[in-house]
């Protein structure tokens, strides 16, 4: 079991240095810092085209694109079909389909490209939530060890001041 634990405590550092005592590597491991800030460092290496994606995604995501999207799509209708005598869209506006095709075709595949990055961020938080959560029920289990040791040492020591008291 003692060995188990001890190759438990290495896995999660990812250290070989660590010593051979069980005491020694759960000192080491309640001095090593497991938690990371994944967000940080996954965001820091962000390529041009992954942040110009993050972007897209959340203004495509966002009510200031719809109202926007609302606004021109009214004005191109209102402008084919009000002001202009020979408009240039007429009705059944095929060239605001085609460019809302387009839109479409462009836009889903970037909003997916920023989906997949957050879902690199949610495996690598899940990682580290992983490793915290298992360095806290090692360090859970060592103190509970200790404890079972004390009140094992008290009973002992109770004991013995009983046995003295019934000699006196």
């Amino acid at each position: 079991m003692n060995q188990k634990r001890l190759e438990l405590v290495k896995s999660i550092l990812e250290d070989e240095s660590i010593a051979q005592e069980e005491e020694e590597a759960v000192h080491l491991l309640l001095e090593e810092q497991v938690t990371e800030n994944s967000i940080l460092q996954h965001d820091s290496k962000r390529t041009k085209g992954q942040q110009a994606a993050d972007s897209l995604a959340k203004f495509a995501g966002s009510w200031k694109f719809i109202i926007l999207f609302f606004c021109i799509l009214t004005a191109w209708i209102s402008i084919n079909t009000l002001f202009l005598r020979k408009p240039f869209d007429a009705y059944p506006f095929i060239l605001m389909n085609l460019l809302l095709s387009c839109l479409a075709a462009i836009q889903a595949p970037v909003i997916m490209m920023s989906q997949n990055r957050q879902e690199e961020k949610d495996r690598l938080r899940a990682k580290n939530d992983y490793k915290v959560n298992l360095k806290a029920e090692i360090i859970v289990e060592d103190i509970h060890n200790k404890l079972d040791s004390i009140i094992e040492n008290q009973e002992a020591i109770l004991k013995r001041l009983n046995d003295l008291e019934h000699k006196k």
